[in-house]
């Protein structure tokens, strides 16, 4: 089991190239991948994410990568000429303006300005700085992955732990149930005491009418489900990818706990069936943390 909250990180340091990558994952129902990279790295951004895609499959992550490249290679120099022409416009506007001053502007002086003339790599990404990227982000994603199963760890035995204590509300409402059809005709039998005062009544009408209500507030199909999703959850704990399973088994846990609620008119299953609820909520607010 993985947690969908991470960091992992990695580097390349070899023949000059010193590359690093970083990632970090938060909670997300869908996979979603933001990377942030030097611009020599833009033509490559699906490699980035292809990368990220072989190893997450849900979750939102941050992809940065930073480098620096001692190698001697080819540069070529950058001419912004539109800026060049405006800089000797106004050195020309300043001359005419204040005729008395010095004209020390020169060709010299134009080139030092950093938006006229720039030094530029005359290639994008080689095939080494490509595998570099390759490597250390390959690194920062096992790196992740590693920190993400320690936490899934934690999470699986916080989430078994209250299925635990889901497993032992199961029980005692299973077994307060065959209780609540032999109270509701000792109840009912009493009224009409009451009410008729002495007067003889028709037992079978009572009969029928116990039968109805017991018919009506059974939840022995409620409960069974509700057992077989135990199992299931503890079976599904134990593979690797299981957010989505977990989060509609949650949802059947809750469904089968209403309908329980709604039919036992019994305070006691209520009570207990309302518990059921606080931890089913608690384990389906853990499930959002799982991948």
């Amino acid at each position: 089991m993985f947690s969908m909250t991470g960091y992992g990180r990695g580097e390349y340091k070899e023949g000059g190239i010193e590359l690093t990558a970083e990632i970090k994952t938060v909670n997300n129902r869908y996979l979603d991948i933001s990377v942030k990279s030097p611009k020599i790295f833009a033509a490559y951004e699906e490699v980035i994410r292809s990368l990220v895609r072989e190893k997450l499959t849900r979750g939102h992550a941050d992809v940065f990568v930073s480098f620096t490249d001692k190698r001697e290679k080819a540069k070529s120099l950058y001419l912004d000429e539109g800026a060049a022409k405006a800089y000797a416009e106004a050195a020309a506007k300043l001359k005419a303006a204040f005729p008395t001053l010095k004209d020390d502007f020169s060709v010299t002086d134009l080139m030092r300005q950093s938006d006229v003339l720039r030094q530029e790599e005359t290639a994008g990404a080689d095939e080494q700085l490509i595998e570099a990227l390759r490597l250390a982000l390959t690194a920062a994603l096992d790196n992740l992955n590693v920190m993400r199963e320690r936490e899934g760890k934690k999470l699986s035995e916080d989430m078994l732990s209250r299925v635990g204590r889901v497993e032992e509300l199961v029980s005692g409402v299973a077994e307060r149930a065959p209780m609540v059809a032999g109270e509701y005709r000792a109840r009912l039998q009493e009224r009409i005491k009451s009410y008729l005062d002495g007067v003889d009544y028709d037992e079978s009408r009572l009969l029928t009418e116990v039968a109805v209500f017991t018919d009506k507030s059974n939840i022995d199909e409620e409960l069974t489900r509700l057992r077989s999703h135990i199992a299931q959850f503890r079976e599904i704990c134990r593979e690797k990818l299981v957010g989505r399973k977990l989060d509609f088994l949650v949802q059947e846990f809750n469904r089968e706990t209403n309908t329980i609620c709604s039919k036992s008119n019994d305070l006691n299953i209520t009570k207990l069936g309302l518990e059921l609820k606080n931890e089913i909520e608690k384990i389906r607010e853990q499930v959002q943390n799982v991948e």
